[in-house]
């Protein structure tokens, strides 16, 4: 689950982690009363920052600076609303419904600290550059070793004497050791405290008179442990997210769309990418990722059928299902219902094996409805493909 910029510098101010005064709004009139409160507590300018789970957002116009309340407030006026595309948007873009005012500060250098857990690993590792404010993608691809690292031992915590470490590799000194050992036991605290699978702080900033904050903020949580953290799942902002996968969500779907053509669905998250690593194999391009689970019942096999129809996109449809715990006969009859309520002109393309496979053959037999069957998983994704380039 990601959130926005503004509700995670109020988490991490929590945890002690110095972050820039600041005020979300949604409106001109609040944007100019943010911007009117910060100048009367010293601020020399003020940034308006638009509010979207995507990076990038200063290049694509979503980040500017006021130098009055009028302009505070012009500013604001021009962003609320606009689609501002960006390259993790993609050419859709996104809507701008909120904004964040914050004081702007006397920057000196910008860096980068970010945690991550490492797979390979199996630890959290800590992660610091002096290369901050840019992509730290595009840093890691040009110049690896401009990445620090300290691995975290599960239980241990980050040590003061890792922070001390990746303090005096970024080219820090004096008080700011100290204030940045503070800062990135905060930070850590804030992970593991929280369950975030994702924290970074792009950029890290020294100010000219020594103070250190975090300029810009992005935390995403794990979403299997928000049922540990309700006060988080209320900071959801479904606006932000594809409609199709915030509909997978109220039903237990594990859905993601992608560019391709051919609909997926699939049980098992292992079997669905297999399910389109072959598509792709055979020349295709996978539209979604659609996982049902190996629970589903025949109501949740509608919705997703449901869903993946309506992406447009979807010129033809691969079922693939081994059936365990999810009958074959409990799939067929999900799909007869809901190619039926739907009305589908789509070509199907089916491969079944499993638990009642005799059964769920016959349901489709005698539903009929125009099917395509096939006994491999290489058979079907040939059979796919072919009907969707149609």
């Amino acid at each position: 689950m990601k959130i926005h910029e503004y509700q995670a510098k109020g988490i991490l101010k929590k945890y002690g982690v110095a972050v820039p005064r600041g005020e979300m709004v949604e409106s001109r009139e609040e944007a100019e009363a943010a911007a009117k409160n910060l100048f009367s507590a010293g601020a020399t300018g003020v940034v308006v920052k638009a509010q979207i789970h995507a990076g990038g957002r200063g290049k694509g116009g979503g980040v500017k600076i006021a130098k009055s309340v009028e302009e505070a407030g012009d500013l604001a006026a021009k962003m609320l609303g606009m689609k501002l595309v960006t390259h993790q948007t993609g050419p859709e873009g996104k809507i701008v419904g909120r904004l964040l005012i914050e004081e702007t500060l006397p920057i000196e250098k910008e860096l980068y600290l970010g945690i991550v857990v490492d797979r390979a690993e199996a630890k959290p590792v800590f992660m610091a550059s002096a290369a901050g404010g840019m992509e730290i993608e595009e840093v890691a691809a040009k110049d690896p070793d401009a990445i620090l690292k300290e691995y975290i031992t599960p239980g241990m915590g980050l040590g003061a004497f890792q922070a001390r470490k990746l303090a005096f590799k970024l080219g820090l000194s004096g008080k700011q050791i100290n204030e940045a050992v503070r800062f990135m036991t905060g930070l850590y605290k804030a992970f593991e405290e929280t369950d975030s699978s994702l924290m970074e702080i792009n950029p890290f900033i020294t100010c000219t008179d020594g103070r250190l904050f975090a300029l810009d903020a992005k935390i995403n949580f794990d979403d299997n442990a928000m049922f540990r953290h309700p006060d988080l799942k209320e900071l959801r902002d479904i606006t932000e997210e594809d409609p199709l996968e915030v509909e997978a969500s109220k039903y237990s779907l594990n859905y993601i769309k992608l560019d391709g053509n051919v609909g997926c669905m699939v049980n098992g998250a292992g079997l669905a990418m297999a399910t389109m690593d072959i598509i792709k194999y055979a020349g295709g391009m996978p539209a979604n990722f659609l996982d049902v689970g190996g629970g589903a019942n025949a109501e949740q096999v509608t919705h997703a059928f449901e869903i993946l129809l309506s992406d447009k996109n979807v010129k033809a449809v691969l079922i693939n299902i081994f059936g365990g715990i999810l009958r074959v006969d409990t799939l067929a009859n999900g799909v007869v219902e809901a190619a039926r309520k739907t009305k589908i002109q789509l070509p199907i393309v089916l491969r079944l094996e499993g638990t009642n496979v005799e059964q769920g053959r016959e349901i489709l037999k005698q539903s009929g409805l125009n099917f395509l069957v096939a006994e491999t998983m290489k058979d079907a994704a040939e059979k796919v493909v072919a009907a969707a380039k149609g």
